[in-house]
């Protein structure tokens, strides 16, 4: 079993924020495999369905960024998943817009809504799939801005990408996902 975890923030008024790329990207994958993710349940609104022939959960949460770990927590102890079979996904001022970047472990990198998965599970042994929306003045304002018109091409190009590269870890796993979507959109 595999979870696929979409970080952003619930509600209108995130819905096109560059924090909420994570649960956009999620959102699309999930409508690529046909799993519905209407239901609410851990904290998150929730979908299962068969990628690859691998069973899939995914999550939104419904928590805020910062309270993540809640809702990650909540299901992981529910179904007994392995940190190694969990995915998040999640935004990444440190990287360019056009950019992804697979790991299989690591630190929040300064991420809250990944320091609050971090404390939940009590480790940071779970693969992350980061994705680049650039950096632009205070840090606060730019991840809660949408993203600019001129900016679209690239954001559907990057979100459809990413859909791939989830694919590619759940049906071949970290490290090839990691060689394949790491060096960027021109790979």
């Amino acid at each position: 079993m595999k979870l696929v975890v979409g970080l952003g923030n619930p509600g209108e008024r995130y819905k096109n924020t560059r924090h909420n790329i994570g649960a956009n990207v999620a959102k699309k994958f999930a409508k690529l495999h046909n799993i519905s993710l209407r239901r609410q349940r851990y904290l998150s609104h929730f979908g299962e369905g068969k990628v690859g022939g691998e069973d899939v959960k995914i999550i939104l949460p419904l928590t805020y960024m910062n309270l993540s770990g809640e809702a990650v927590g909540s299901i992981v102890k529910d179904k007994k998943i392995a940190l190694s079979s969990i995915l998040v996904i999640c935004d990444d001022a440190d990287l360019e817009l056009d950019t992804l970047r697979l790991r299989p472990k690591g630190s929040s990198g300064g991420h809250k809504g990944l320091r609050s998965i971090i404390e939940h599970l009590k480790s940071d042994s779970f693969p992350r799939l980061r994705i680049g929306i650039g950096k632009a003045g205070d840090l606060k304002d730019h991840v809660l801005s949408p993203f600019g018109k001129s900016e679209a091409d690239l954001v559907e190009g990057i979100e459809a990408m990413a859909s791939e590269a989830v694919v590619c870890w759940i049906t071949k796993g970290i490290e090839k996902a990691m060689s394949t979507y790491n060096a960027g959109r021109s790979a």
